[in-house]
């Protein structure tokens, strides 16, 4: 009996193993599956040491505040954060489209939890889920130029490209992880190289999402469409189907994304850090221009295609001088030279690649080597003419996508996350050399190192160790652990007063606006200059010279904390300064000290006018 139980259970095995092995070969059971593994893996990394359900950049505590806003009945086109910098607030920039997944969880999960965890669970979900099209889109993208293996490879590369960042964990509800997933979609779809209409499609859409949500991936998108529009001049009628299916859901999807989400009274105002008339004009026009151009020249010569598209660029940089030309530049140009040195210095991803080498050398190949490395591989590639087209726009894309992350390191997700295609046909052409002479030592000795070196957080790994070894005594006599001025119990004493407008350093505002009720001066926000000059200024004067500031502003609590690095900065610069004489303990009359709790890191004072 035990013999025959044994022979029926053996078919059964095999037969349910190659049914496993034959979902594997699918891309979405596939995806789904190294979404379910990195998801787990990032909690069982991340959860044990949360202190919070937020997440630590200041842009998810802000996210949040906008949401909370959102629901408590603030309108759809109303994108003022009323609440901080000088005056009525300060408009915002960000979108819309991101607060509502969010709003909409928060309010799903209130149906069955406290406010509190309602938003807890949803702001753990959020970017977790986002995990699954990104993973889907690098899947596609690994089969289309890889087959079944090269879909493994591009899922396991970008599992592990995402496990390292911090841009999917709980808590991470800010813009960027959604323009992860857009950038991975327009990618895949850029590589299909049948040239369907429907891959051309969704990359429009994608593209005009992308701009709908934040600037950021301006560049790239730009790129996305030479991609489009070098590839049309090139092949003509065979790609025509493709350039007119992108250029008319680019052109549409901005129109509804741009009329669905600026307010109305904005409609003819241009800003470069959100979807406004510039970025929106630029879009359709270039859009609308290609969907003509392969509607009517797609079947003349290459070089009256080429003539054209010289045409299609001419009139969208034309109407980029004419409409935006202020958005040609860097958006923060305009920045106030004492915010660039007291606080966009400091911002790290906002830093370039020179900057971050001389800060913090030993992280430089966590963020860029990756990309450098996929860049000579496309290089070599096309030195001998290997899969030129795939090649070819990877290079593109990688090199525009390295070059704005060597201006701002926040641009490496994006050049990372590219480099994980061009790296995944180097393994696949490396694992076949190798498994073809299992005795070939120097054959499976690149194979291995190129997978290590594919992998970012190897380099990462690599740079921390040498590191330590180089500042061995400073990473010996690390600091003792302190209660943050932005947390929770520090900031519990302004629970005890009315609501008013609270003076505190920036990247305290934030955490005040989301667990009290008072207005704040000063944010790390850059259209809120005012704000944080003030409150910048109101550190560097002299004490009675402070109080004109306090009253001209309305400021009803001072917030002092004194390890906050920008804090300790303005001390520096002016000794007989406010905040340097605060430091040493003297406090001018007109600031009374509130109740706080043994060793708390911040202090607060009551502003009390001394005069008419």
């Amino acid at each position: 009996m035990t013999n025959v139980a044994q022979m029926v259970d053996a078919p059964t095995s095999a037969s349910l193993i190659a049914k496993l092995r034959a979902m594997m070969t699918r891309l979405w059971p596939s995806a789904l599956l190294y979404s379910a593994l990195l998801v787990a893996a990032i909690l069982a990394l991340k959860l044990p040491g949360a202190t919070d359900y937020v997440g630590a950049d200041n842009d998810d505590g802000m996210r949040l505040v906008e949401v909370r806003d959102f629901l408590n009945g603030q309108g759809w086109f109303d994108l003022m954060q009323y609440r901080m910098g000088l005056g009525e607030g300060t408009l915002m920039h960000w979108s819309r489209l991101i607060d509502l997944p969010i709003a909409t969880l928060i309010r799903f999960f209130e149906f069955f939890l406290p406010q509190e965890r309602a938003e807890a669970l949803a702001l753990a979900i959020w970017p977790l889920s986002l995990t699954v099209p990104s993973l889907w889109a690098m899947g596609l993208a690994g089969r289309r130029i890889g087959g079944v293996f090269g879909m493994h490879i591009a899922l396991g590369l970008t599992a592990m490209l995402l496990v390292a960042s911090n841009r999917f964990l709980p808590g991470a509800i800010d813009h960027h992880n959604v323009q992860f997933a857009l950038v991975a979609i327009m990618t895949a779809m850029l590589l299909d190289e049948d040239h369907r209409p429907l891959s051309y499609a969704v990359a429009g859409l994608a593209a005009a999402t992308a701009i709908a949500i934040g600037a950021e991936t301006t560049p790239f998108v730009a790129a996305a469409c030479v991609v489009v529009a070098i590839s049309w001049a090139w092949e003509g009628e065979p790609f025509a189907g493709a350039a007119k299916a992108f250029g008319l859901a680019l052109a549409l999807s901005i129109s509804l994304l741009f009329f669905g989400t600026v307010p109305p009274r904005l409609y003819s105002a241009v800003s470069c850090d959100n979807l406004s008339l510039g970025y929106y004009s630029l879009a359709a026009i270039g859009g609308g221009l290609l969907l003509c151009a392969a509607t009517l020249a797609s079947r003349t010569s290459r070089l009256l295609r080429f003539v054209v598209l010289g045409g299609i660029g001419a009139a969208v940089l034309a109407s980029a001088i004419t409409i935006a030309p202020q958005c040609l530049r860097n958006p923060l140009a305009d920045l106030d030279p004492l915010l660039v040195t007291l606080w966009l210095d400091g911002v790290q991803e906002a830093q370039s690649i020179l900057a971050l080498d001389q800060r913090d050398p030993f992280t430089l190949g966590f963020f860029y080597a990756t990309g450098v490395f996929a860049i000579a591989v496309c290089i070599l590639r096309l030195v001998f003419r290997d899969r030129v087209r795939i090649h070819l726009i990877l290079l593109f894309l990688l090199s525009v996508s390295w070059a704005i992350a060597a201006f701002q390191v926040r641009g490496t997700m994006f050049s990372n996350l590219l480099a994980v295609l061009p790296l995944t046909l180097l393994i696949i052409d490396l694992r076949r050399l190798s498994a073809s002479d299992s005795e070939d030592v120097a054959a499976a000795f690149c194979y291995l190192s190129t997978v290590l070196m594919s992998v970012a957080a190897v380099w990462g790994l690599t740079g921390g160790l040498i590191g330590m070894q180089v500042n061995s005594e400073s990473v010996l006599q690390a600091a003792p652990t302190k209660t943050s001025c932005a947390s929770k119990s520090a900031l519990a004493p302004l629970a005890d007063v009315p609501p008013g407008l609270v003076a505190a350093p920036s990247d305290v505002g934030v955490s005040i606006l989301r667990f009290t009720g008072n207005r704040i001066l000063a944010a790390p926000y850059h259209r809120n200059q005012g704000g944080m000059l003030t409150e910048m200024h109101i550190g560097l004067a002299e004490p009675h010279e402070a109080e004109a500031f306090l009253k001209g502003a309305g400021v009803t609590v001072l917030a002092f904390c004194a390890d906050y690095p920008q804090t300790t900065e303005l001390a520096k610069m002016k000794p007989d300064g406010l905040y340097a004489q605060l430091t040493k303990g003297i406090v001018p009359a007109y600031l009374r000290p509130m109740p706080a709790p043994e060793g708390a890191p911040i202090r607060f004072f009551r502003y009390v006018p001394t005069g008419p």
